[in-house]
């Protein structure tokens, strides 16, 4: 089995990888032994980590690419296949979580902007690697970065907390759909992870001290915890996985 999770001759997308949890995945990937393509809005992060990353002898690739809009994954895809001529993983990891409060109170801009990162770039981008592998005739895997608050109640964050119900929702009916493809669909579904996305929780000790009362573990997850999950899930290990959420959480939801 140890032998399996491995990611060798596999090309890799991980959107949001220049930092947090998206750059832990896109490092794991690499040691691995994929081509990471890391992609974020931003070029000068993606440009640190694939730096490190071939720094580490790893083969890297950086992105800008904002993935709520349609045109910029097109251009992605495009130079990806000039650059490796194939993808075989998808990681989507990238996401936006602008408005902390009463759901009643949101402003339709933070609506707008949460939907067009965390759900229509989520299927956009799976869409287009979806039918550049059913052209090529291959098999892939498509790794969702999901969320605990997509599967509860989700006080002061219920917007985010509905697009991650969506990207749960969406992973099973494209596994469903993309299974007889042989392209694997499965989402990660992380509890309190330490990064500067989560930067507003985890700093604040009322918020904190009750995350980890419920906590089993009594600690807030580290980005590589979910980092290696995601290579385990793109991995031939995980041939016979689909449709599934698995949480990473330290035991948050079983209390």
């Amino acid at each position: 089995m140890a032998d399996s999770i491995s990611l060798q001759d596999k090309v890799a997308i991980v959107t949001g990888g220049s930092r947090g949890i998206g750059e832990a995945i896109a490092r794991a990937m690499a040691r691995a032994g994929a081509r990471v393509v890391v992609a974020s809005r931003k070029i000068d992060g993606c440009e640190r980590v694939v730096s490190e990353i071939e720094q580490a002898g790893g083969e890297a690739l950086a992105v800008a690419c904002h993935t709520g809009k349609p045109e910029q994954i097109e251009a992605l895809m495009k130079t990806v296949l000039d650059r490796f001529g194939k993808v075989d993983v998808l990681v989507n990891n990238a996401a936006t979580n602008p408005y902390f409060g009463p759901m009643i109170q949101l402003a339709w801009a933070a609506w707008d902007k949460t939907f067009e990162v965390n759900v229509k770039g989520y299927f956009e981008m799976a869409r287009v690697v979806a039918r550049h592998l059913i052209e090529r005739g291959a098999p892939g895997a498509i790794v969702n970065l999901a969320s605990v608050l997509g599967q509860d109640a989700a006080p002061m964050q219920g917007i985010y907390g509905m697009t991650k119900a969506a990207v749960i929702s969406m992973t099973k009916t494209l596994s469903v759909e993309l299974g007889g493809a042989n392209i694997r669909v499965n989402a990660i579904a992380p509890g309190l992870i330490e990064t500067r996305f989560s930067q507003a929780m985890t700093s604040n000790k009322q918020i904190l001290d009750m995350v980890l009362e419920r906590t089993s573990l009594k600690r807030v997850g580290k980005p590589d915890d979910v980092a290696q999950a995601a290579v385990l899930l793109a991995s031939d290990a995980a041939s016979y996985i689909t449709g599934e959420t698995l949480v990473i959480d330290g035991g948050w939801t079983a209390s």
